[in-house]
């Protein structure tokens, strides 16, 4: 800068004159500034909008899910007797509960030892074979049984382990029953008296068919002490005997091998607490929906009370809202009002498919109202139907034939459908009449069930082919390979044939059992039909319209009935679907909230951009205004000084002074 002292030639006041003159060439700095704040108004607008948008389609989750709708509630009077749970599926009324008996499970005492430690018998291994089972008849008499007859249950299957030599005390036969997980519970219990340890064997599950019969073989000591038979001898007495639930319902009398009491009630679970009575109402959960829709409706109202403190214009004030006038903003209201004032398509006759039917309206401001008692009548008379004004559903006329699945390419509309085949299960036969299992001969089978393999070890025995299929059905069902996978079988015996039905359907459900002469496998067969005229895609009992169906995507599930004609599927999108599809499309990284924001965003650059340049041009005009108004100062001294040496030589020249 060559500027180096303004003002000491004529006084001038050059920093002063440059600082107004800057001040105006700055002006369009303001201006951009302006621009900007108007901009970053704009934006913080936009997102105060988004985020009231994303509270508003949160509102919505539970009033998209069909399920929500179809929730049941169970009310229980005492508690203190029971508890109860509801399935969707629940079977609505009020229940009188009447609990008589809680199911135990059967305690054993063996006599009393004066060690836990201590060697019982010799150094000999034995062997406890255990079967479960149920003992009638008889009498008890403190803790023995006389007279009494023991029924294995087959279903269950005998239980064997070994007490090693090593492990021939009191804590050893604990320790090696409790470690062989064969269904029984072992402690030791110190009464106090001359022999104080006792051990107590306890069946690890409840119900009267969890009778212990137990037999002992190897050292004659542990066998005197373990050996129990309530038709026989009894080693053990009994503290607690096994036994049923015992209850009521409506006066009609259920026994239950558990305290979970599930079916009694269709779709209700009770847990059994203690005797008692106490009612059990079962009903719609229209509270739940009640709140779901409140709560809807309270974030749409906040969403338009946003949106009208961003564009509306105070005349008190004279200032507007940052989007007054804004298009993206008449864009986002003008289409969530036409998405809850259209009528929905594709619903099922009879159901609802406008707001108004279950009291939801617009008001003169734009807000919406809700008629609680209205909803709640809706509720109560057809909870589908409210559904299916609100979520996405498919509802069949036909009862076996159920919508269970869709996605965002099923149009909504009505489909008719027919089928051509029903699905069936995979099905074994195999002996007729009576079945005699050999240990060490043919007492382990290869099982292949579902195209999962494992081999099973059956009972020696002689079975009818009814307790034959029974057992088989136990043991099969009892593999951890086939009950890891949820995979099991059903045992009849038609016609005195050993029969076995998987429980899956399809052309993978089969059973094969190798090494059983005469033995016949039939493969299940996929359902087969079409959804709207169009062939779909059976996959067990499972039916998917097919890709170039306007129904694509859409899933049934056929769980019996007959092949033909088997009604309409009507499938809609509910409001609280679509304005989830229109506020998700509205905030999500393509929408029109997001246009708007990036165009803002490359507004703001440009503004920087701007300012940058006008920078640098504002820092040379600066520069040029103190180089011309320095140069002023000092032609202004050196004429000052010109005009003083003038005026002293004028008054020095003779006569001057006249």
């Amino acid at each position: 800068m060559a500027i180096a002292a303004p003002g000491l030639g004529s006084n001038l006041d050059v920093n002063g004159i440059v600082t107004q003159l800057m001040n105006i060439e700055r002006q369009p700095l303001t201006q951009l500034a302006t621009k900007e704040a108007s901009f970053q108004a704009k934006l913080s607008a936009y997102g105060t909008l988004k985020s009231a948008l994303t509270s508003l389609n949160d509102s919505l989750s539970g009033l998209s899910n069909q399920s929500k709708f179809q929730s049941i509630s169970a009310k229980v009077g005492d508690t203190s007797v029971l508890s109860a749970s509801a399935l969707k599926t629940a079977a609505l009324g009020s229940y009188s509960v009447n609990v008589t008996q809680l199911a135990q499970s059967q305690t054993l005492m063996a006599a009393g030892q004066t060690s836990t430690t201590g060697s019982i018998g010799a150094a000999v291994a034995t062997t406890l074979t255990i079967d479960f089972g149920s003992i009638t008849g008889g009498t008890l008499t403190n803790g023995v049984y006389t007279g009494a007859t023991f029924t294995a249950d087959t279903t269950i299957g005998t239980k064997t382990l070994t007490i090693a030599s090593s492990n021939n005390s009191l804590q050893g036969i604990r320790d090696a029953i409790n470690a062989a997980n064969v269904g029984v519970k072992a402690t030791i219990v110190n009464d106090g008296g001359a022999s104080p340890y006792r051990l107590v064997l306890q069946s690890a599950s409840t119900g009267a068919n969890r009778s212990m019969r137990i037999s002992a073989s190897g050292d004659a000591t542990v066998a005197s002490l373990l050996n129990h038979s309530p038709a026989g001898t009894q080693n053990l007495v009994q503290n607690t005997a096994a036994q049923d639930a015992a209850l009521s319902i409506n006066g009609v009398s259920v026994a239950s091998r558990t305290n979970s009491v599930a079916g009694a009630i269709e779709g209700v679970t009770l847990t059994l607490a203690k005797a008692g009575t106490t009612t059990v109402n079962v009903e719609k959960d229209v509270a739940g929906v009640q709140t779901s829709v409140q709560a809807f409706v309270k974030a749409y109202n906040e969403l338009k009370g946003t949106m009208d403190s961003l564009s509306n214009f105070d005349p008190a004030t004279r200032a507007g809202g940052p989007l007054i006038g804004d298009g993206a903003l008449r864009t986002v209201e003008s289409q969530l009002r036409q998405t809850l004032t259209g009528s929905l398509s594709g619903v099922a006759n009879g159901s609802f498919s406008v707001l108004s039917q279950v009291g939801m309206s617009f008001q003169k401001d734009g807000t919406l109202t809700l008629d609680s008692s209205k909803l709640s009548s809706a509720l109560s008379t057809d909870a589908n139907a409210v559904a299916g004004l609100f979520a996405s559903i498919g509802t069949a006329t036909d009862s076996l034939v159920q919508a269970t699945k869709f996605t965002t390419a099923t149009k909504p509309g009505q489909y008719a459908v027919n089928l051509t085949q029903l699905a069936t299960q995979g099905t074994y036969t195999g002996q007729t009449g009576s079945v005699t299992i050999t240990g060490g001969s043919n007492d382990v089978v290869a099982v292949t069930l579902d195209g999962v393999s494992a081999n099973v070890t059956l009972t020696a025995g002689t079975y009818t082919a009814t307790e034959f299929a029974s057992h088989l059905e136990g043991k099969i069902n009892g593999a951890a390979a086939f009950s890891s996978a949820g995979l099991g079988v059903k045992g009849t015996a038609p016609g005195d044939v050993v029969t076995l039905t998987s429980k899956s359907y399809g052309s993978t459900s089969t059973i094969n059992i190798t090494g059983v002469s005469g033995s016949t496998s039939t493969a299940g067969l996929d359902t087969a039909g079409t959804i709207g005229g169009v062939t779909a895609t059976g996959k067990g009992q499972t039916l998917t319209a097919a890709a170039d169906s306007a129904a694509f995507g859409l899933e049934l599930t056929i769980s019996g009935g007959a092949t033909g004609d088997r009604g309409i599927v009507s499938f809609s999108r509910g409001y609280a679907h679509r304005l989830q599809e229109t506020v998700g499309s509205m905030i999500a990284g393509g929408g029109v909230i997001a246009g708007r924001t990036d165009g803002i965003n490359r507004s703001i650059k440009d503004i920087d951009r701007q300012r940058e340049l006008l920078g640098r041009r504002l820092e040379s005009v600066e520069i040029r205004f103190r180089a011309q108004f320095t140069a002023l100062d000092g032609l202004i001294g050196r004429m000052r000084s010109t005009s003083d040496f003038l005026t002293q030589q004028l008054a020095s020249l003779p006569g001057s002074r006249s």
